[in-house]
């Protein structure tokens, strides 16, 4: 918006070097926990093996950041101050970056928004101060301390008391202050963190060093950070393509999230929020996770540096790859491997749940009602014969738990993963005898996967079929967008969508995937280019051909309500076995729970 007057030629001025501090800390430094992420990865920077964060009021009144790291010396305390001045690069080759930081930014910024001290000690040098408050810096000062650094930054914004105002709660800046901590201590799990409020007098986190061979300590510090849940339900990644690898924790469908907040991304150790990433971890889980589900992985891309850059954001929380489309296919192959690895394993977290629903309610004083003051849900018995007679005619109300017997051809439940077949329950769940349990099975969850893995297995062996339109759809489109579209022809066409150049930005749709009835090609089209334009990359017609073959899957597997003898129940446990994605049923809803001999026994008390 112009506010001068319209013949007045506005004037060029040159700020002072304060102005031009505030305006580019208003870009690294947007609240507290920025600051915090700059001031830590500064100590993880100097190789410091334990930094301690101290906040109080959310890290508004103070924020103290102390490290065991290589120090400073007294001639070093100004330079760190001066903008643009830094020991990580020396500006020959701004591409080859092996640290956080990088732009020399971060504290000159600091400090010209609050009141920040740095104390500091170099081996074999006497320690050192300097202060600098609303960008004026004061004196070198001689001072006592151990090796390493402590930065002091109290009264965040004095300077510029506007940007206060923006700030939320102190309970909720000091959450996001924690979850910088936990980001960072995360990919460094050889380094202690320790997080506390100076307010409450608390520790708000702490992670110790750990110990021990890479993968190994950084189980033991996920564990730490994002609970033991998610280690035992997480698959191990580790693969390599192209000078790119990838390697973390993946977890199983069945143990995901309603936000995507268990997702945690980094690119040579520096967590990044990056749309090409997110939507490559959203494709590897996808036709696994129930719709407004996310799934919860770590991952970590390591690659050399001058195979991405990491100097697009003020931030620096995205990056942009030299070759994209690589970075993206080895997290999707790599996760979609991972998951058909897991066979039929789901998350035991849904076993929890169901222990938990089973645990006796605690007694209480008043009499046990015997008899309830309602009438049972259950339906009526013509209700239950018309159903019966709907789904498998010829059949009538049978018992709604019956025990097969047990022929001496049943195998022995410590030689099956998912045991042997001993019982069906309401014509619907599966009764198995495991080795030191009991298997429950989702009969139509579980043979609804079965036949959908089957139909994409034929689908990807034969081709998908496309169907010639009589009269081909042209869809308008501008230049840009038309070249976007016809660069991933060869892709399409494979799925059965034929698209060729029809002049000008017009494109013409010949062919459609036979599968898919009633297919609006001009909308389909424009959400395919809405989604490389975000992502660079589109599976959105891949997800419309699983549609149609889960909607058969559905249609074609056992239903619920069919008694099976035990062969076929057996049949079925053993197939499942050798399916993958079997532990969870198209629509994500795990397929089978097991309950341990140990946990049944402590719901009875034993």
């Amino acid at each position: 918006m112009n506010t001068h007057a319209p013949k007045m030629r506005p004037i060029i001025r040159q700020l002072d070097e304060a102005a031009a501090n505030r305006i580019a800390a208003g870009e690294v430094v947007e609240r507290p926990a920025s600051a915090v992420k700059e001031l830590v990865e500064n100590a993880l920077d100097a190789g410091a093996s334990r930094i301690e964060v101290a906040i109080a009021k959310g890290g508004k009144a103070l924020i103290r950041v102390s490290d065991d790291g290589c120090g400073m010396t007294a001639e070093d305390l100004p330079l760190a101050l001066a903008r643009h001045a830094t020991s990580k690069i020396d500006g020959s080759d701004l591409l080859d970056i092996r640290s956080f930081g990088f732009r020399g930014e971060a504290l000159p910024s600091l400090g010209a928004v609050g009141r920040l001290s740095i104390t500091s000690r170099a081996a074999g040098f006497d320690g050192a101060q300097i202060a600098v408050a609303g960008g004026r810096i004061g004196p070198v000062k001689p001072a006592a301390g151990n090796r390493g650094t402590v930065v002091e930054l109290r009264d965040l914004f004095f300077a510029t008391p506007a940007r206060l105002k923006f700030l939320r709660s102190d309970r909720a800046e000091t959450q996001a202050v924690a979850e910088v901590i936990r980001r960072l201590a995360m990919a460094e799990p050889y380094v202690g963190f320790t997080l506390s409020d100076e307010d409450e007098g608390r520790v708000l986190f702490r992670a110790d060093a750990e110990q021990g061979e890479l993968f190994g300590a950084l189980q033991t510090r996920l564990a730490r950070v994002m609970g033991r849940d998610f280690i035992d339900n997480a698959l191990a990644v580790d693969a390599t393509r192209d000078g790119i690898t990838l390697t973390g924790f993946a977890a199983l469908p069945t143990y995901s999230r309603g936000a995507a907040v268990a997702q945690h991304l980094y690119v040579n150790g520096r967590p990044v929020r990056d749309k090409l990433l997110t939507g490559a971890l959203r494709a590897g889980y996808m036709d696994v996770l129930a719709s407004g589900r996310h799934p919860a992985a770590v991952l970590f891309l390591t690659c050399d540096p001058h195979q991405v850059d990491v100097n697009v954001h003020p931030a620096k929380a995205e990056v942009r790859f030299r070759e994209p489309d690589i970075a993206r296919g080895l997290v999707v192959s790599a996760l979609r491997h991972a998951l058909a690895g897991a066979g039929h394993r789901a998350s035991s977290t849904v076993a929890t749940a169901a222990l938990g629903a089973a645990r006796p309610e605690p007694a209480s004083e008043q009499p046990r009602r015997y008899q309830a003051s309602y009438a049972p849900a259950r339906p009526s018995a013509p209700a239950i014969a018309a159903s019966l007679a709907f789904q498998a005619p010829g059949f009538a109300e049978a018992p709604t738990a019956r025990v097969e017997p047990q022929p001496e051809a049943l195998p022995e439940p410590a030689q099956a993963p998912l045991g042997a077949a001993r019982a069906q329950l309401h014509e619907n769940w599966i009764v198995a005898q495991t080795a030191d349990g009991i298997v429950i099975v989702d009969q139509h969850a579980a043979h609804e996967r079965l036949v959908y893995e089957r139909l994409k297995a034929q689908l990807d062996a034969t081709g998908i079929a496309s169907q010639a339109l009589l009269i081909p759809e042209i869809v308008e489109l501008s230049e840009a967008d038309a070249h976007r579209i016809l660069a991933i022809a060869g892709e399409l066409g494979a799925l059965g969508l034929v698209i060729e150049p029809f002049g000008g930005g017009a494109v013409a749709v010949r062919e459609v995937p036979a599968l898919i009835q009633r297919l609006n090609a001009a909308a389909l089209i424009r959400d395919i280019l809405d989604d490389l334009a975000d992502q660079g990359a589109s599976d959105r017609l891949r997800a419309r051909v699983d549609a149609v073959l889960s909607s058969m899957a559905c249609h074609g597997s056992v239903r619920s309500g069919r008694r099976m003898s035990a062969d076929e129940m057996n049949a079925l446990l053993r197939e499942m076995e050798r399916v993958p994605k079997s532990g969870q049923c198209n629509h994500g809803r795990p397929t089978w729970i097991e309950l341990k001999l140990a946990d049944i026994e402590r719901l009875f008390g034993r």
